[in-house]
Formats: C-alpha cells, sequence, structure tokens
C-alpha cells in the first residue's frame, strides 16, 4: 500500500528536537521527503541520517528563521532540491517566563521573533509554492501547520508575552484559514498542553523551580503525541480540513 504522503515536501521548523524532529520522523514514514530546517546543524545531520537510514528521504537547512532572508532562502533551497512544497509545520517556539513587572525586554522581543516573526517569514515565503501545490495532480491540496499553545487559549501570571505570541498565531491562522482554504491550502493551528521537551529549559532557575513546584501533570504528552495530531491533520481526504486540535495530556486540567 502506498504511503499517504508519497510523493509530497513538507518543512519543519524547529526541527532540532522536541516536537519538530518527532514530526519530520512521522512525516518521512508516511512517505514525505521532509526538509528539517532550525539553527542547530549538528543536530539536524544527525536527524536526517536516522530518516535516511530508515528508509525516507530528508534534508537538513541550517537558518535562523527570526531573519527574513535566512528563512526565504530556506524555503527556497527546498524547493529547489525537491521542485515543490506540500506540507508546512510551523513548530519553532520559545517560551520565557516571568513577570511583566521588572522583565528582561530582550527576552520579549527574542520570543516575537521567534514566535510570531519567523512564523511570518517562512509561511510568506512558502505561500506561493502550497498554492501551486493545491493545483497538481498529486493530493490538490496542501497543508500548513502552525504549532501553537492551550497559552494560546488560556492567561496565566507570568506567562504574559508567551501567552501574547501563542494568542497571535492563533488569529492569523484563523485569518489565513478564511483567505486560503477555498483554494485547497488547509490551514490549521494545534494546541497542545504540558509536552516533554527542551521548551521549559530555555528559562532561569527560579522559573525552573517555580513550575516544578506547581507541576501537578502526572504524565506529559510526548513529542511523538504531537507528531501522530500533526500527521492526522495533514493526511486528511482533500475534502476534511482541521482547522484547530487542541491536545492535552489526561493528566492536566
Amino acid at each position: 500500500m502506498t504511503a499517504p504522503l508519497t510523493g509530497t515536501v513538507a518543512i519543519v521548523t524547529g526541527a532540532s528536537s522536541g516536537i519538530g524532529e518527532a514530526t519530520a520522523r512521522r512525516l518521512a514514514e508516511h512517505g514525505a521527503s521532509v526538509a528539517v530546517v532550525a539553527r542547530r546543524k549538528d543536530r539536524l545531520d544527525l536527524l536526517v541520517k536516522d530518516i535516511e537510514a530508515a528508509g525516507g528521504t530528508a534534508l537538513a537547512v541550517t537558518a535562523d528563521i527570526t531573519d527574513r532572508t535566512q528563512a526565504d532562502q530556506a524555503v527556497q533551497t527546498v524547493v529547489d532540491r525537491f521542485g515543490r512544497l506540500d506540507i508546512l509545520v510551523n513548530n519553532a517556539g520559545l517560551m520565557l517566563l516571568g513577570p511583566v513587572v521588572g522583565a528582561d525586554v530582550e527576552q520579549w522581543e527574542r520570543m516575537i521573533a521567534v514566535n510570531q516573526k519567523g512564523l511570518l517569514y517562512v509561511t510568506n515565503a512558502a505561500l506561493p509554492h502550497l498554492l501551486e501545490a493545491a493545483q497538481d495532480e498529486l493530493r490538490q491540496v496542501a497543508d500548513i501547520v502552525n504549532i501553537s499553545s492551550i497559552a494560546g487559549r488560556v492567561a496565566w501570571a507570568n506567562f504574559g508575552v508567551y501567552n501574547m505570541t501563542k494568542f497571535g498565531v492563533n488569529g492569523f491562522t484563523e485569518a489565513l484559514r478564511q483567505e486560503i482554504t477555498k483554494k485547497h491550502v488547509r490551514v490549521g493551528v494545534l494546541e497542545p498542553g504540558a509536552v516533554d521537551t527542551e521548551l521549559v529549559s530555555h528559562n532561569n532557575e527560579q522559573v525552573k523551580n517555580d513550575l516544578a513546584a506547581s507541576d501537578d501533570i502526572a504524565e506529559p504528552l510526548q513529542p511523538g503525541d504531537i507528531a501522530d495530531n500533526i500527521a492526522f491533520m495533514v493526511t486528511r481526504p482533500r475534502r476534511s480540513s482541521i482547522a484547530e486540535l487542541w491536545a492535552m495530556p489526561t493528566s492536566q486540567a
């Protein structure tokens, strides 16, 4: 039986660890040629080797997507290599927590750059190719999946700017969905709860200790759980579009 994504090409940002890495592996298992995009070249190279050893096709693209030129070039590199683009997973993200009062504004700027500007730059560069892929005979549909968070649905103290970035991702995703879904580029947002990744590790020790002290989530989701959700979204029949998927650990209220 032919894998559901055979012949397609996917870009996954933030692919050097966590959800992005797991998603790249899953899409490759489903037959897609996967371009993995991140800053950590060594990790990308190892991931490509693993995917190829398993019989898949992958390409490492080292880029800082907060730089518009690098984001544009990353997408062009993929299209030059594979000749098309069918799926974009905007996964790259940063979570730096703490109170608004007395905050380090540079941390706000870093989050806005990665969580919002990077997503916008890659999406802008990818859209012409996705619209083109949606019109050809392979699947007659293309996909964008933006990874948001439960923090794009619910605000908490000390999450202020992270909340802002993820509420923004949700709003942008829905607006774009209304613009292009009828052209058969499906646009969906995926909002995970707690996932066992490196995301928290970027915070200072005080924030990590505070999170650990308040953590009552006995069994967080694993990156592979979110990868399964993404694969589900992009393998639906052409007639079916998943606009929003909210994925929570059963042990998180």
